[in-house]
């Protein structure tokens, strides 16, 4: 009888973000009572999302179910899989388990929205298990582009998923020790079920190159550039590229001015906690960079992905306070751009060289995500049932999935999810059976989800063809026009050269509200779409726009 109660659940994985786009990481994992929730991410805004400061995702799924959430785990401290912790816990408070730094990155986000004190937090070790219903979980140490990254084992009753979360495979990293693949081996001896595996690097042939190979980069560019400031651009989070650069500084006998607050946050973190050493009175504050030559300093700064507010965009443009940049700086770009930001990256380099500085931004770089081979190696070492891609857009799932083809899986046991599908899966088989609901909630200063689609396609419009406000008086009763209607526009033409094309947009409503009062037509409502109507026509017809039209409506 026993028997049969096993195979009447499955394990059901359900994505809520992170496939299909680089960025908003959350999945939840599903078995009968109990559902544990992996990462929670934010994604930046699109570029047609004015107004919009970050993404974060839908989670009405884990409220509908508030019940049978037992905890989040986390695999590393990136915005795109912490980021929307802070709003989502508002909602779903239950535990958070991470390791040692990724935690201490997540209490500086939750102290400052005045969280931390409602929210339980439980520091992990690597190799540590954690019970929560039925749910086991077990931390694996991986290598990443930020320290205290891991893999999950998720042991449930209908088998092990293991969750690469973001990894590499480096054998010689900058700080703590090579990703575990001894236990990796260990797990796949019991048999796995599925592998949620990083696709970030699919599309890339061969191996990801260590972290440490950058330092060599580095001191060749300190040794061939002696005599300028140098001003590197990195990732906050990536603490041993900082700890590489610190490194370097002390080598080259220059002090180290650290700009753009997550950068200042995130080493002030990773220094209390011992994961960056710095030499004595290397660290200098910006506002002392003016005591000491140029040539004896080094700068490290956020933007290196061209965000318009982040301190080297500012210093490129000339808006930034304390660094303006020489005709003798040499700027480095230690960063790849992320898909799609590849645009302002260009024009904040092209800045950069106009105020006749030497940028660098060729092999600065390695990337915190495993290539084709490495990705390879996981699976090998895994060999699980079935290939469950994660992390990154749709070509880079596929690339994934056409990697798992070449190691013998066939299109049965590969699982291209979509967000918000749900995978049901046990020893006896895998298949989407629903999809639950998923989506972008946006936030927009202090409002989170207050500005929908509706909001939103009403800033595209007002952003593409401008407004158009017509103010009218009407008597009360009669209904007889007593002012107006008179037009006011923004954003549609410049006024006053185009006096002719007003006056006759003024002859349009004044003839409609002829036609109101000739009709009897006393209702506002009626009235307002009259006058959206005809004005719309006629503002078609002349400029082939189509501006949003508010009429407004006083009585006397």
């Amino acid at each position: 009888m026993k028997k049969q109660e096993k195979s009447n659940s499955r394990l059901k994985i359900i994505p809520l973000g992170g496939l299909e786009q680089i960025g908003m990481n959350i999945t939840a994992f599903e078995y009968e009572d109990s559902i544990i929730v992996v990462d929670c991410g934010l994604a930046f805004p699109e570029d047609d999302m004015y107004g919009i400061d970050l993404v974060i995702p839908d989670v009405t799924y884990l409220k509908d179910n508030i019940d049978k959430v037992k905890g989040f785990f986390i695999t590393h401290g990136h915005e795109d899989h912490i980021g929307a912790i802070p709003y989502v816990l508002r909602d779903i408070n239950v535990p958070i388990y991470a390791t040692k730094l990724t935690t201490a990155i997540i209490e500086h986000k939750l102290e400052e929205h005045d969280m931390l004190k409602k929210t339980k937090r439980k520091v992990v070790k690597y190799g540590q298990h954690i019970n929560l219903g039925c749910f086991r979980v077990e931390f694996i140490r991986t290598n990443h582009s930020i320290q205290d990254a891991a893999a999950l084992a998720i042991y449930s009753p209908a088998g092990i998923v293991v969750h690469t979360g973001d990894f590499k495979v480096d054998y010689t990293p900058v700080f703590g020790d090579a990703i575990d693949l001894q236990r990796f081996g260990e797990i796949g001896k019991k048999g796995v079920l599925a592998l949620l595996c990083d696709s970030t690097n699919a599309e890339r042939p061969g191996f990801t190159n260590s972290e440490r190979s950058v330092g060599k980069t580095l001191d060749n560019i300190f040794s061939e550039h002696k005599n300028t400031r140098i001003i590197i651009a990195t990732f906050a989070s990536n603490v041993d590229r900082v700890q590489q650069i610190i490194n370097s500084a002390d080598k080259f006998g220059r002090k180290v001015a650290i700009e753009g607050r997550s950068m200042v946050n995130i080493i002030s973190i990773a220094s209390q906690l011992g994961y960056l050493s710095l030499p004595d009175n290397i660290l200098i504050d910006v506002d002392q960079l003016k005591s000491y030559p140029d040539e004896k300093t080094v700068i490290i700064t956020t933007g290196s992905q061209g965000e318009s507010m982040a301190a080297l965009s500012r210093m490129a443009t000339g808006m930034h306070r304390k660094v303006s940049i020489k005709p003798t700086d040499t700027i480095v770009f230690s960063s790849h751009p992320i898909p799609g930001n590849e645009k302002s990256v260009t024009g904040v380099i092209n800045e950069l060289m106009r105020k006749g500085a030497d940028v660098i931004f060729e092999d600065v770089h390695v990337s915190g995500h495993a290539c084709q081979e490495d990705i390879k190696l996981i699976y090998s070492l895994v060999n699980p049932k079935y290939a469950v891609p994660v992390h990154g857009e749709y070509k880079h799932l596929v690339a994934q999935a056409k990697i798992a083809e070449e190691l013998g899986y066939d299109t049965e046991h590969i699982k291209i999810l979509s967000s918000g599908e749900v995978l049901e899966i046990d020893e006896d088989g895998a298949e989407i059976t629903g999809h639950v609901p998923v989506g972008n909630i946006m936030v927009d200063g202090l409002g989170v989800g207050d500005v929908g689609n509706i909001v939103l396609r009403d800033r595209q419009r007002l952003a593409e063809d401008g407004i158009i406000i017509v103010v009218m008086t009407l008597e009360a009763g009669s209904g007889q026009v007593l002012a107006g209607p008179d037009i006011v526009s923004r954003g549609f033409v410049y006024v006053r050269n185009s006096e002719s094309l007003m006056d006759e947009a003024k002859t349009v409503l004044e003839n409609t509200m002829d036609y109101c009062m000739d009709h009897g037509i006393t209702d506002w409502g009626k009235i307002k779409n009259e006058v959206k109507d005809a004005l719309g026509d006629f503002v078609w017809k002349e400029t082939k726009r189509r501006p949003m039209i508010m009429p407004i409506i006083m009585e006397v």
